[in-house]
């Protein structure tokens, strides 16, 4: 296991780097320790805009190969959003170290956990959270799923289809209450008497009945975050939703 110490020099030693590869026009930190908020479980993550687009590739197969070879990295993978490409490595200690880069035309903190300590950045433009009508869709989408696995007696599909209606009911809280959606960061900020609604749908065991108990809990958690959005597609919904853990014999 890593300590705080060992994760500071690792940083520091990758911000170094950064400043003395002449193909890299900014850095940023990134992630929990930009705003102060690191703990003793956070991760490495960093941003670097490359000056000339067409370096991009280089850069990322060189400091790859940097990673494995002196912090001797198990494996990574990649996560692309837009022009970032995302490179997540995994350490021995179990530090994960995540390097992100971008061409320097669009450098730029897309959320405020973004602190510049090389070059320049283009101006933020932060992502906002998906809305609140796309979550909805996906919640009762899963909600069909779910009770379709049932029927199908395929058990745990229908396990993975109730935490994806769960999943979502809990982003559309999240948005309600201006907490963090990406990666469940805000979920346990929510106050209680909200997350106690999703409780009883965790699912106890693999049996059909148990199942259908779940979704009819996560669905009526659903539909109440709903009726906080919009009470009129609620009503739409209700009569819908909840007949979906009545599965047929």
């Amino acid at each position: 296991m890593f300590t705080p110490e060992e994760r500071s020099r690792l940083r520091s030693t990758l911000l170094e780097l950064a400043a003395s590869d002449q193909r890299i026009g900014g850095a940023a930190i990134t992630g929990s320790a930009a705003s102060d908020r690191e703990d003793r479980w956070s991760d490495i993550d960093l941003a670097f805009g490359v000056s000339n687009a067409d370096d991009v590739a280089a850069v990322l197969l060189d400091w790859t190969d940097l990673v494995y070879k002196q912090h001797r990295a198990l494996h990574h993978l990649d996560v692309k959003a837009g022009a970032w490409t995302y490179r997540v490595f995994l350490l021995p200690s179990t530090l994960q170290v995540d390097l992100a880069f971008v061409p320097a035309t669009e450098f730029r903190a897309l959320a405020p956990t973004f602190r510049l300590v090389l070059g320049e950045a283009k101006e933020p433009a932060h992502v906002p959270p998906p809305s609140a009508d796309s979550v909805i869709g996906s919640g009762w989408l899963y909600a069909l799923h779910a009770r379709s696995s049932i029927a199908r007696g395929k058990l745990w599909q229908a396990e993975y289809m109730i935490s994806g209606v769960r999943d979502n009911a809990l982003v559309l809280a999240c948005i309600r209450h201006g907490l963090a959606v990406t990666h469940a960061r805000g979920i346990d900020q929510l106050p209680k008497e909200v997350t106690a609604k999703f409780e009883g749908s965790l699912v106890r065991q693999l049996s059909t009945a148990e199942l259908s108990r779940a979704l009819a809990v996560v669905v009526r958690a659903l539909l109440s975050e709903i009726q906080n959005v919009d009470k009129e597609l609620e009503g739409r919904l209700q009569g819908t939703l909840t007949h979906l853990s009545e599965i047929p014999r």
